[in-house]
């Protein structure tokens, strides 16, 4: 998928575990079978959803192994290899493209506090060694630092294969400034489901999504419409959903997301340490709002 351009619903999938917290693969099967069936547009295996930060390297790279085995061509697998080293960056991008993954989820550096300055250097190193479409993940309130319209045009423009950024900042002034000056073919998606809508409406192609874990269906249906141009009825579909959208960060993620696929059967609604299970009063919304929608 040399020519891949994310738009549409793409899922941050959870990553499974059993009850001694080993990765659950049978369940995470089911999971891509559910979304593959669901005509999602791609697959995010490893990102802030799915626990990479506290997935080894060794289980990173069996996740996304697995899911390019499932998928078998289906839909587009995007792995996540971003970590705050640049060096075991550009490694595990390498295995996930010897692997056979479609794209690569990149999100900015944490914990170092880069400079915009190092923050280009680090995605330019990363595009020059590592021939796969690149997807920007800016997540200043996960990684401390925030990567600035006029840095993330840049890195679009000098790194021919960056393609996209998922851009989670919560800043839409930011996000019209990326729109407005990026080169063609460079897209902006929304890293936060309650901001799709209002991101769409000035030129965002779709949402990595956590909602679309367990809401696929109706998720899609509002990208579709926005993306035809029905901001109409894509708004009714929007404020069906937003309950759970705001839901699904009633705590951190991905322990509501998790807790939504336990109720719904889909997987056990283990996280690992320093995650820890759902308040029982949490559980009880997200119960009432999953069985609003009819999902339960």
């Amino acid at each position: 998928m040399a020519n891949f351009i994310p738009q549409g619903v793409i899922t941050a999938i959870v990553t499974p575990f059993k009850s001694d917290l080993e990765i659950d693969f049978d369940a995470f099967e089911r999971l891509i079978e559910f979304q593959i069936e669901r005509n999602v547009d791609g697959i995010v295996v490893c990102g802030s959803t799915g626990e990479s930060a506290t997935l080894s390297h060794k289980e990173r790279l069996a996740l996304i192994i697995k899911a390019i085995q499932i998928s078998n061509g289906r839909v587009p697998i995007i792995a996540g290899t971003g970590t705050n080293d640049t060096k075991a960056t550009i490694e595990l991008s390498t295995l996930a493209k010897s692997e056979g993954a479609d794209a690569l989820l990149l999100v900015a550096p944490y914990y170092n506090k880069p400079t915009q300055l190092g923050l280009l250097q680090h995605y330019l190193a990363i595009s020059e060694q590592v021939d796969l479409p690149q997807i920007i993940y800016n997540v200043p309130g996960r990684t401390a630092v925030n990567i600035t319209a006029d840095t993330q045009i840049e890195i679009a423009k000098q790194c021919k294969n960056v393609v996209a950024t998922k851009e989670a900042s919560g800043n839409l002034e930011q996000a019209m400034n990326i729109i407005k000056s990026a080169p063609e073919n460079f897209v902006l998606l929304s890293g936060d489901d309650a901001l799709t809508l209002p991101l769409m409406s000035i030129g965002a192609k779709g949402i990595v999504s956590v909602l679309s874990n367990f809401a696929p269906t109706e998720l899609k249906e509002m990208v579709q419409l926005a993306l035809s141009g029905d901001f109409v009825k894509a708004r009714e579909v929007h404020y069906q959903l937003l309950d759970l959208m705001q839901l699904n960060f009633i705590e951190t993620n991905p322990v509501p997301v998790k807790a939504a696929l336990g109720l719904m059967g889909l997987i056990e609604p283990y996280v690992r340490l320093p995650l820890v299970p759902i308040a029982k009063s949490n559980l009880d919304k997200i119960s009432n709002a999953l069985s609003v929608l009819k999902l339960l």
